[in-house]
């Protein structure tokens, strides 16, 4: 009788998934990291306290010192929407913190073992941060607008929503915080590091102004109606002079910017080891 070997039936291999979570599911993972995280409640709770209470601040210190001289050329939409300006940068904190937080701790190893498409982590990042900076911008720069012009009191000049242009100030005062936020996260996803991403940040926000101030005003001029700084002075004030791009066409150049960085990000993060 012939002995011969058996050999255990073998079925034919499934190939291995894509990716084991889509959209909706990394969607909800990052809705639950971004609440759960101490530094998120910090940073926008700084961010409406900032962006509120030096609004307030300023609108009062106008009031109280109130004279007729002021009348010419006071903007009481854009003073109450300077604090803003502070606001952007706790926002662009947090922006960087949402990629760099993880892999400072080492979790992206883990976000990216469960979710291989890496593109699609950083879509559901940036959708799930770009509209929780969204609401809470826009809460803030429409109570901002509200309690300043409470306290611009007469004889001091105040605005009303419907005012011209202090609705386009106020909505767009919003959605230029929420692009600054994700300017900050295309920059974050291609540093990778905390300190490095929102150092280059702040000195794209704060210190490159100074220096395109240095160079002869014509050529700074023309630079500088692009930068992030200007751009968002553009959109929630009225007096800018004529080397300023329109609101609309600058947040579409903000927007822009922002979407550039996270395509570059997108492409470093599948290129790159996590």
């Amino acid at each position: 009788m012939s002995t011969g070997t058996i050999r255990p039936s073998v079925g034919p291999v499934k190939a291995l998934p894509p990716g084991r979570y889509g959209l909706p599911e990394l969607l909800a993972s990052e809705w639950t990291k971004l609440r759960s995280l101490r530094s998120t409640m910090w940073t926008l709770g700084i961010t409406v306290v900032l962006g509120i209470g030096i609004s307030a601040i300023a609108t009062a210190e106008t009031r109280a010192h109130w004279s007729s001289s002021q009348i010419s050329g006071f903007d009481p939409t854009g003073t109450s929407l300077i604090g803003l300006f502070f606001g952007q940068l706790t926002i662009g904190v947090l922006g960087v913190l949402v990629m760099s937080g993880e892999y400072s701790s080492g979790t992206i190893r883990a976000t990216f073992s469960a979710a291989p498409r890496r593109p699609l982590v950083l879509l559901a990042k940036a959708l799930v941060f770009g509209v929780v900076s969204l609401v809470v911008a826009e809460v803030v720069a429409f109570a901002s607008f509200f309690l300043g012009q409470a306290l611009l009191s007469p004889p001091a000049i105040h605005a009303t929503i419907s005012s011209p242009g202090a609705l386009r100030a106020v909505a767009g005062g919003g959605l230029y915080l929420c692009l600054i936020g994700l300017f900050a996260l295309g920059i974050s996803t291609i540093v990778r590091h905390s300190v490095g991403a929102i150092s280059t940040f702040l000195g794209i926000l704060l210190l490159v102004p100074v220096v395109i101030r240095a160079l002869p005003s014509s050529l700074a001029n023309r630079i500088e109606m692009f930068m992030p700084d200007h751009i968002g002075a553009a959109v929630v004030t009225f007096h800018m002079g004529q080397e300023t791009l329109p609101p609309f066409v600058g947040l579409l150049v903000l927007f822009a910017y922002a979407a550039a960085l996270l395509t570059v990000g997108g492409v470093l993060l599948v290129r790159r080891d996590a």
